[in-house]
């Protein structure tokens, strides 16, 4: 009887999660050959990834409700009281936010690599350090005392910053 009554609806679920399993499967592969290109660390790859599959299950559930037969009404409802509690939620965490943003623009224009060493035009507190790490919300350098250094990524783009050396871990030692 359940079948029979949501035969239709069943079958459009299943064509739109066949899509989005398609559209993940492709977008990732995506995303790895755009990071073996730009020889980005793996981690940040999946990282990447993981932003990618959550974004389109959002767009999937939004989708899946048309399918389903819920009202536009309904719909809006919803999504403006989550997106309400999202943007105060969002509001009081911005800066956090704001480095996550900045790691994901810097995952596909960030011209510099782990193992750089790179100099930080700061006025107040300039370094000149090796990228050890490039993560979600801030960048790991190691400068030549060893002392690690986390710099936030919304900060490393808006500083002027200068390539130093290429490839400078081999030559700066392990610090790790």
């Amino acid at each position: 009887m359940f079948l029979e009554i949501y035969k239709t609806e069943l079958i459009n679920t299943g064509i739109l999660l066949a899509i989005v399993i398609i559209i993940r499967f492709l977008g990732k592969i995506t995303i790895r050959k755009i990071g073996q290109k730009s020889s980005i660390n793996d981690a940040r790859v999946k990282l990447i990834s993981r932003y990618y599959t959550v974004t389109l299950f959002l767009i999937f559930m939004f989708v899946e409700a048309f399918v389903v037969g819920t009202d536009i009404k309904d719909i809006s409802v919803m999504f403006s009281s989550v997106f309400a509690v999202i943007g105060i939620g969002l509001f009081a965490i911005w800066s956090i936010l704001s480095n996550v943003t900045s790691g994901i623009i810097m995952f596909f224009s960030f011209p510099y690599k782990v193992g750089d060493k790179i100099k930080i035009h700061d006025k107040d507190y300039p370094i000149e350090a090796v990228i050890e790490d490039i993560r979600a919300f801030q960048l790991h350098l190691r400068i030549e005392n060893g002392d690690l250094v986390t710099y936030p990524n919304n900060l490393i783009l808006q500083k002027a910053v200068t390539l130093v050396e290429k490839d400078a871990i081999e030559d700066f030692g392990d610090f790790h």
